[in-house]
């Protein structure tokens, strides 16, 4: 038999290499996101630079985003969702729109606490829901826990979100994931009697309101408060001066905490790409922007929060494992209907 002669080996070497080129810069991964494009997409670009897998982002409403993912079935091209709220994050694992993955890093980098038991979903970042209160006519003194705003001193002082607000139903899920369904359902019936008004507006409206003195105190994500301080909104960033910051419960539990998180979407083609981009957004330098840009906090340790979320000060988290947010959400919104939270 002939041997290929050595040109011909090399012709085919630099077939098989340009194919292998072309597979290599062919790579992608497709995020369909809950978080606006300006929260999430610099890092989706940092991301594409540095492993060039091409990003291809399709934001929208959380609840939007899973129900299209569950109507395309098979045929989703969604390789990973980015959403908020451990409740969200259930209800998709429940929806069986997600799959489970087993990352070292994701387990090294993210606590226990703030990942799915069975690793369907992950954390990205910390976000604390504390009081929120008007210093010319809250003393810091006067306050304590979540459970205390139930207190008639409280009465016709209190803004905060609908029922309908995935964030009140996981703080609802807290209460009871702790006390049990009778002092849950009296701590919402208690809250709701010391509303100043029927709840309206996002986590900002109740900042200003606050603010503009139709309530004392108010109960949001600290994370808006951060970014109405930054606001190019003149008004936004005057309401935002107005209020401070209380953390309750430091004698016990500590703040509620939620998260950003993400997972693989259960029919993804590109797994082990998203599964890459997911451990980059749990990178030093991705929890760094998370805590400069985002005002959230950042969920791997040792990385240092933000000038501003320092200046806020130091507080004891609570440690409760954020996948029972998701298994109690149904019994926390039947709470919230019976109490006549609105």
């Amino acid at each position: 038999m002939k041997s290929r002669s050595l040109p011909g080996v090399w012709f085919v070497l630099g077939v098989c290499l340009c194919l292998l080129g072309s597979l290599l810069s062919a790579a992608e991964v497709n995020v369909y996101s809950a978080r606006k494009e300006n929260l999430i997409k610099p890092l989706l670009l940092q991301f594409a630079e540095q492993t060039d897998i091409k990003v291809n982002l399709i934001t929208g409403k959380a609840d939007a985003l899973l129900q299209r993912i569950v109507s395309e079935g098979e045929h989703s091209p969604a390789d990973l969702l980015i959403t908020v709220d451990a409740g969200r994050l259930y209800r998709a694992q429940q929806a069986q729109a997600l799959q489970p993955i087993d990352s070292k890093v994701l387990k090294d980098s993210i606590p226990g606490q703030y990942r799915d038991p069975a690793g369907y979903w992950y954390a990205l970042s910390l976000r604390t829901r504390p009081i929120m209160y008007a210093p010319d006519r809250v003393s810091p003194e006067d306050l304590s826990t979540y459970e205390a705003l139930v207190d008639p001193t409280w009465k016709q002082r209190i803004c905060i979100r609908s029922s309908n607000n995935i964030y009140n139903q996981s703080l609802v899920a807290s209460m009871l994931a702790h006390h049990g369904e009778s002092e849950a359902l009296a701590w919402s019936r208690g809250l709701v009697g010391n509303f100043a008004r029927s709840p309206q507006g996002g986590d900002r409206d109740q900042i200003r309101a606050v603010a503009a003195g139709q309530c004392d105190l108010a109960i949001a994500n600290s994370y808006y408060l951060g970014k109405m301080l930054t606001s190019g909104d003149t008004a936004q960033r005057s309401a935002a001066e107005k209020v401070r910051i209380f953390w309750p419960n430091q004698e016990g539990r500590g703040v509620h905490v939620n998260i950003s998180g993400a997972a693989v979407a259960r029919h993804s083609k590109n797994r082990a790409s998203a599964i890459k981009l997911l451990e980059f957004l749990v990178s030093d330098d991705a929890q760094r922007w998370y805590a400069e840009t985002n005002f959230e906090y950042p969920v791997k340790a040792g990385i240092r929060p933000s000038e501003m979320l320092e200046n806020w000060g130091k507080f004891k988290s609570d440690i409760l494992s954020l996948h029972q947010l998701g298994e109690l959400n149904a019994q926390a919104v039947m709470i919230m209907d019976r109490a006549h939270w609105k």
